[in-house]
């Protein structure tokens, strides 16, 4: 199960503890920050039976623990994230031209910049 809004100063004890009223609990992950190791206010568990763990749903799902209203449902598969994201470049399509900004350093094809800012006109500071 997904146990999301959780206190970050759940432990897995305390969860497992919540838990076990509604079951057998085989399994508590707290999910944590891969930098910083602090909690991040959710966590999964795993109960024997499926009729463990609906008992357990409909039980806890909006009832408060450690000041917070838990969220609880069945755990889905994570979804599978597309390759090549756009934090490790990745991207393209529409490079290149003369006056399209892209692939000639925003300049145009007369050699001007295009980037805007403002006319000689206007006072400086």
């Amino acid at each position: 199960m997904y146990v999301g809004n959780l206190s970050y100063d759940a432990t897995d004890g305390d969860l497992r503890e919540l838990f076990e009223a509604h079951g057998a609990v085989t399994d508590v992950f707290i999910v944590k920050d891969r930098e910083s190791g602090r909690p991040r206010g959710f966590a999964f568990v795993s109960m024997e039976t499926p009729e463990e763990m609906t008992a357990a749903i409909e039980g806890l799902n909006g009832e408060e623990f450690l000041g917070r209203a838990l969220t609880i449902n069945e755990a889905r598969p994570r979804e599978e994230r597309p390759q090549g994201g756009r934090k490790f470049g990745g991207g393209g399509g529409g490079r290149g031209g003369f006056n399209r900004g892209g692939g000639r350093g925003g300049f145009d094809r007369r050699g001007g910049d295009r980037r805007g800012g403002r006319g000689e006109s206007e006072a400086s500071y």
